[in-house]
């Protein structure tokens, strides 16, 4: 986003979002965030999106979904729903049968 440039996203209020600068700063509903920073946007039924504003020349990834409702396990790039299937995945990957 260039210096000084501002952009309204609609989010779903049934969504999750985050926001991460990977280049300059932004304004995030009116908080600041710095280069190499993140803003987590939980989902709010009172609001329908979200006001990003460029104090300098800013690039940023926003993503944005559903929450999984269900348990999460990660480890290192794995990521699976328990503590077993991250040890299989684990073993899968060693053995080569990730592709």
């Amino acid at each position: 986003m260039p210096a000084g440039s501002r952009f309204a996203q609609a989010l779903p209020a049934d969504h999750n979002a985050f926001l991460y600068v990977y280049r300059g700063a932004l304004q995030v509903d009116g908080r600041s965030v710095p280069m190499q920073r993140m803003v987590i946007m939980a989902n709010d039924v009172d609001r329908d999106g979200v006001v990003i504003e460029a104090t300098v020349d800013t690039r940023a990834l926003l993503i944005a979904g559903r929450p999984l409702a269900e348990p999460i396990a990660q480890y290192g790039p794995f990521v699976m729903n328990t503590e077993q299937e991250i040890y299989q995945a684990l073993a899968d990957y060693r053995e080569g049968r990730l592709g």
